[in-house]
């Protein structure tokens, strides 16, 4: 190992995941009102729509497909009856399935954001970065999936890359398992976490205020104004 490992698997991690945390608590004290998705609906509707829609119904399952890789370990799933195979299925098969999906609707979204004047206009740098980020990472992220598995079929990244992951989070960091990763992967990684990085300053922000209060709201209930003449 040398300095570079050092900073890309030890020092960058924690660097992207303060800003993050300390990012989200500044925008929200100071910058409360800016907490939207900006939405362009009504400069253009169709591919907004189709493009949004793929990338939604792909992404949620990429990320618990990332959690369930990342965060629990193999031995748990093997207690669970989810042998290797099993696993490899459902994480390249299944996992590319819906890779592919959110990289869909990702390519339409971003044809829609350069194609259309109006929507490029509107567009702002931090918007331009991240669409940017989330391309080449959902790109990396399905190359990975097919192509680099295949071509290293002996690869196991819960052996390496979930173990470094999970350590980050007890303070014991060890770039060692991060050195012999295939490239895609890192690259992968690195781009994972400048997305958090930048997370706190973008409209990715809005991802937090889901409104699941609408479920418990009342029915707006409409009258017809009858006036006694």
């Amino acid at each position: 190992m040398n300095t570079l490992d050092q900073f890309l698997w030890v020092i960058f991690p924690y660097i992207c995941i303060v800003i993050f945390i300390l990012g989200h608590i500044f925008r929200y004290r100071n910058d409360r009102f800016s907490w939207t998705a900006k939405s362009s609906e009504f400069l253009e509707k169709k591919q907004l729509m189709i493009g949004s829609i793929l990338f939604h119904l792909g992404i949620i399952p990429v990320i618990l497909g990332h959690f369930v890789g990342l965060v629990i370990p193999a031995s748990w799933m093997s207690s669970l009856g989810v042998n290797e195979h099993l696993y490899h299925i459902g994480a390249v098969y299944i996992g590319g399935l819906f890779g592919m999906i959110t990289l869909a609707g990702m390519l339409i979204l971003t044809f829609r954001r350069i194609s259309i004047k109006s929507v490029r206009k509107l567009s702002s740098a931090s918007d331009m970065i991240v669409n940017g980020l989330l391309l080449f990472i959902i790109i990396l992220g399905v190359y990975a999936t097919f192509a680099t598995n295949a071509m290293n079929p002996d690869f196991d990244y819960r052996s390496s890359i979930s173990v470094w992951f999970r350590n980050l989070f007890i303070l014991n960091p060890n770039a060692a398992y991060m050195v012999n990763v295939p490239l895609s992967f890192q690259l992968h990684v690195i781009t994972g976490f400048l997305i958090f990085a930048f997370w706190p300053f973008t409209r990715l922000v809005h991802v937090w205020s889901v409104p699941f209060n609408y479920s418990r709201r009342s029915y707006i209930l409409y009258r017809k104004n009858e006036r006694v003449s």
